[in-house]
C-alpha cells in the first residue's frame, strides 16, 4: 500500500476513530440491554483501587517496553521522543485498521519518515512481527503444557467453537514466523527476486524499481542483523516479553480490581493470561477497526464468568477503555506534531543529500581538470 502524507491524514481523521468507538459501545450496549444489567449492582461491587490503578501502569509498562524494543532494533539511534512518537502512531493505526489488515504498511511508512531507508524499515517492521509472534508461539506452548483443555473452557462466540479457530489461526502464525525468517535471514535475496517478479505483472510494474531499491536495502539490512550478538536477540525478545505481558496483565488486575477475595492464585491468573492468547487469535480476523465488536463480545464470552449480575458487558467498556480508546485520542493528538517535526527532518536530510551529491560532483570535477592538465603537460 502506498503512503502519502494526505493520506495519512485521510485515514487517521477524526470522523475515523469515531468508528472503532461507535461500533465497540454500540455492541456493549446491546450486551448490557440482552443480560439485564443492573447498573447499580456494578457500584454495589467493593472495587480495589491498587488493581485498578495496576491495570492503568500495565499499559505504561507496555508501550515503555515497546519503545525499548525499538531503540533496540535501531541500534540506539531513535530518541525516547521518536520512539514515543512512532509507537504511538504505531498504536493508532492498528486501532483504526482492520485487525486483518493491521499497521504493519503505516509503520513501515513511520520508520522511514525517522530517517531510515525503505529497507531498513521494512526489516525493523519485520523482525518486530517475527518477536511477536515467536512470543506468542512460546506462550501458548507453555500454557498448553501447564493448563492442557482446561484453556478451552468456554462457550461459542457468534455460534462458532473458538476451539478449532485457535488451532487454525495458531499455524497460520507459525507459517507467518518461518516465512518472515526466511525472508530476512535465510534468503533475503530469493524474497527480492519473488516481488520482483510479482511487480513486472502490467498494473503494478511502474512500482518495480522502487521495490527492487527495497530490497536492496532489505538484503543490506538482513546482513546487518545477521552480524548481530545473541545478546542483541535476547535483548529484543525480552522486551517483546515484557510487553505482552504487561498487555495481558491489564485484564488480569482489572478482575481482581472487581474480585479482591479472588486472590492472586497462580494457575488462575495464568489461566486468565492464557485465555487471552486464544481470545487475540480470534480478534486477529475481525474485520473491523481494531477488533471493535468482536473484542467486546468476545470478552463477554471468555471472561463472564468472573463479574457479578451480568456486569461483563460494562466491564468490557472499562477494559477497552484502559486498553484501547487511549490510543485513538493520543494518536490524534501526536499526529500533527509528528508530521511537523519529520517534514522538517525530510527537509534537513534533502539539503544534506544535495549538499553530498554538489561535493561529490564538484570533486568529479576537479579531478578531471587535474587529469585534463596533466594530459596537456606531457603533449607539451
Amino acid at each position: 500500500m502506498e503512503i502519502t502524507q494526505d493520506k495519512l491524514k485521510s485515514t487517521f481523521s477524526f470522523k475515523r476513530i469515531l468508528i472503532p468507538i461507535i461500533i465497540g459501545v454500540s455492541f456493549s450496549a446491546f450486551s448490557l440491554i440482552q443480560s439485564d444489567f443492573n447498573f447499580q449492582a456494578i457500584f454495589s461491587v467493593q472495587w480495589s483501587i491498587t488493581y485498578l490503578l495496576l491495570a492503568v501502569f500495565m499499559m505504561i509498562l507496555r508501550d515503555l517496553a515497546y519503545i525499548i524494543r525499538l531503540r533496540i532494533l535501531t541500534g540506539n539511534t531513535m530518541s525516547w521522543r521518536n520512539g514515543f512518537q512512532v509507537v504511538m502512531l504505531w498504536e493508532f493505526a492498528s486501532a483504526v485498521t482492520p485487525s486483518m489488515v493491521g499497521g504493519s504498511a503505516f509503520a513501515i511508512y513511520f520508520m522511514n519518515r525517522e530517517g531510515y531507508n525503505w529497507g531498513k524499515s521494512t526489516g525493523i517492521v519485520m523482525i518486530t512481527a517475527m518477536l511477536d509472534e515467536l512470543f506468542y508461539i512460546v506462550a501458548v506452548a507453555f500454557s498448553l503444557l501447564i493448563l492442557g483443555n482446561s484453556l478451552f473452557d468456554f462457550g461459542n462466540i457468534f455460534g462458532f467453537d473458538p476451539k478449532g479457530y485457535f488451532y487454525l489461526g495458531y499455524s497460520v502464525i507459525i507459517f507467518l514466523t518461518s516465512v518472515i525468517f526466511l525472508g530476512v535471514f535465510i534468503s533475503p535475496q530469493g524474497a527480492k527476486n519473488l516481488f520482483s517478479r510479482i511487480f513486472s505483472i502490467k498494473i503494478l510494474k511502474k512500482w518495480k524499481s522502487n521495490v527492487e531499491r527495497i530490497g536492496d536495502e532489505l538484503i543490506a539490512t538482513s546482513n546487518e542483523l545477521k552480524g548481530k550478538s545473541i545478546w542483541y536477540w535476547l535483548k529484543a525478545f525480552l522486551a517483546t516479553t515484557f510487553s505482552w505481558t504487561a498487555r495481558f496483565f491489564v485484564l488480569n488486575f482489572l478482575i481482581l480490581a472487581l474480585n479482591p477475595d479472588l486472590g492472586f492464585e497462580i494457575l488462575e491468573q495464568l489461566k486468565i493470561y492464557a485465555q487471552q492468547l486464544v481470545m487475540w487469535v480470534i480478534m486477529l480476523i475481525s474485520p473491523t477497526p481494531g477488533a471493535s465488536g468482536i473484542a467486546e463480545v468476545s470478552f463477554s464470552v471468555f471472561f463472564g464468568d468472573y463479574f457479578p449480575d451480568n456486569a461483563h458487558a460494562a466491564v468490557a467498556v472499562l477494559w477497552r477503555s484502559i486498553s484501547y480508546y487511549p490510543y485513538l485520542i493520543i494518536g490524534l493528538l501526536v499526529l500533527p506534531i509528528w508530521i511537523a517535526r519529520t517534514e522538517k527532518l525530510k527537509i534537513v536530510k534533502t539539503i544534506h543529500d544535495l549538499t553530498i551529491n554538489t561535493k561529490q560532483k564538484l570533486h568529479i570535477v576537479s579531478k578531471k581538470k587535474k587529469n585534463g592538465s596533466k594530459t596537456k603537460r606531457k603533449h607539451k
